[in-house]
């Protein structure tokens, strides 16, 4: 199959700028709340991620940074001719420094760290011992976060299963569960949670209060993967004879504690921004991803080849990630303005649907609005948003109101599962499956796998704790 010609990225990102040049109203999007005709280069970016790589692969490949460059023109473009270059210059670059860059440093740090620590030999590799280590990665998650956990456990969770001809299976139930699901109960790396704790709410209250949301997705998924995992085995090669469980690597385990200490560090000291170059960054943030930084190159240098080369390890995945998520802060912009434009903006509509007829917040609604919303969009805003139009007051939320922050908290975090943009790891862990060889499904095929597995244990939340 011959590459697909870039002319077809750049009409679609020329569609984006004619619609948003000639529709309605459209000149006052680069100001107060964007309409949402500017979501439309964000929309096209997620169909990008989602179409691309199964009509023309090879093309994809080679140039998903130029599409995402691409669709990030489609909305500055617009928004220079419409309001000021400056404004658009602000826009673009706010994205970048503020949000854009403590995200991705942070993804640097723990992607050399994870793959700097290696785990020879264990019982991994039968059904049994699969289930057993990603039972061990579901409550590691919960207790450090996701991010470290999915970066150290994916590559011995592969490489014992190297034998093994069927493993898609092994990656779709590792992102949901590891990378998502057992995260709800720990603020650590986590987003959406970690906001609330700078809102106040105690760093113990989701481990206190979502455990319960923890077991009740996590253990009947664990029982299908295990049957899973037995009938695909049966079809498979015999596993190589186990080794005893050795690991490599223990300079990479005393950084990821030292990335662990940053993460909280940046939570307990905030000075205020910085301005750089026309936009500002708080000190602490921009701080921690030079601190981040300097932790990756440290990984880099501290740990043997040998090591590396043994978890296959390669830059490849985690570029792609860098390129995509660059596009995606930048075209998110408009719809976040809407996000946060609550009641007043242009998903007012939908938002209202959270409260009762007596105004009161209603977990129900809470759990799949923001659920759904964080599987699109970035769950960290989400999360504040829900945070604030229920009150904004950690005691009442984790007192009367407990149910409705409970509802926000679990569908926050637990819905990044259902797509592969809903939360970075999924795309890290994908990027790592992809690069050891295993055919990974699209976006569409991910998305059915993740909702079939999901939505059963969603509706048994709801009526469990939310209705």
């Amino acid at each position: 199959m011959q590459p697909t010609p870039p002319g077809i990225a750049r009409r679609l990102a020329t569609l984006a700028v004619g619609v948003a040049l000639l529709w309605p109203g459209a000149a006052q999007a680069a100001e107060d709340v964007p309409g949402l005709v500017w979501g439309v280069p964000f929309a096209g970016m997620l169909l990008s991620v989602a179409l691309f790589p199964i009509l023309a692969p090879r093309f994809w490949h080679r140039w998903m940074g130029l599409v995402a460059v691409l669709w990030s023109a489609a909305l500055i473009l617009p928004m220079a001719a419409l309001g000021t270059v400056a404004a658009a210059y602000h826009t673009a670059w706010e994205a970048l420094l503020a949000d854009y860059l403590p995200f991705v440093a942070l993804l640097v740090a723990m992607y050399a760290v994870g793959g700097g620590v290696l785990l020879e030999g264990g019982p991994w590799g039968t059904p049994r011992g699969n289930t057993a280590l990603m039972a061990l990665a579901t409550v590691l998650s919960g207790l450090v976060g996701p991010v470290p956990v999915s970066m150290v456990l994916i590559h011995p969770l592969l490489r014992a299963n190297a034998h093994r001809r069927h493993k898609v299976h092994l990656v779709v139930f590792f992102i949901v569960l590891v990378c998502n699901v057992g995260g709800v109960t720990t603020p650590l790396g986590n987003p959406p949670l970690y906001i609330g704790l700078l809102q106040g709410v105690p760093f113990l209250w989701p481990a206190a209060m979502l455990w319960r949301v923890l077991l009740v997705l996590a253990v009947p998924l664990l029982a299908v993967f295990w049957w899973f995992d037995h009938r695909s085995a049966l079809a498979d090669p015999v596993p190589a004879m186990r080794r005893r469980l050795h690991m490599r690597g223990w300079e990479n385990i005393a950084l990821l504690g030292l990335v662990v200490a940053v993460v909280l560090g940046q939570g307990a000291w905030q000075p205020g921004p910085v301005s750089f170059l026309g936009a500002e960054i708080g000190r602490e943030r921009l701080l921690g991803a030079l601190l981040f930084l300097a932790i990756a190159a440290v990984s880099a240098w501290r740990t043997p080849r040998a090591v590396r080369q043994a978890n296959m390890f390669a830059w490849g995945p985690m570029v792609e990630v860098a390129k995509l998520f660059a596009g995606i802060f930048v075209t998110i912009t408009p719809a976040l303005a809407m996000l946060h434009a609550g009641l007043d903006g242009p998903l007012g509509g939908v938002l209202r649907l959270a409260t009762d007829a007596h105004g009161q917040p209603w977990p129900v609604v809470y759990f799949w609005l923001s659920g759904i919303l964080s599987a699109f969009l970035d769950n960290a805003p989400t999360y504040f948003l829900f945070f604030q139009m229920a009150g904004s007051d950690p005691a009442a939320l984790t007192g009367a109101h407990a149910a409705t922050l409970m509802a926000m908290s679990a569908g926050s975090v637990c819905f990044g599962a259902l797509t592969y943009i809903g939360n970075a790891p999924n795309m890290m862990v994908r990027g790592v499956a992809a690069h050891r060889g295993v055919r990974m499904p699209g976006f569409f095929g991910y998305m059915l796998y993740a909702c079939a597995l999901l939505l059963p244990g969603f509706a048994l939340l709801t009526l469990l704790f939310f209705l």
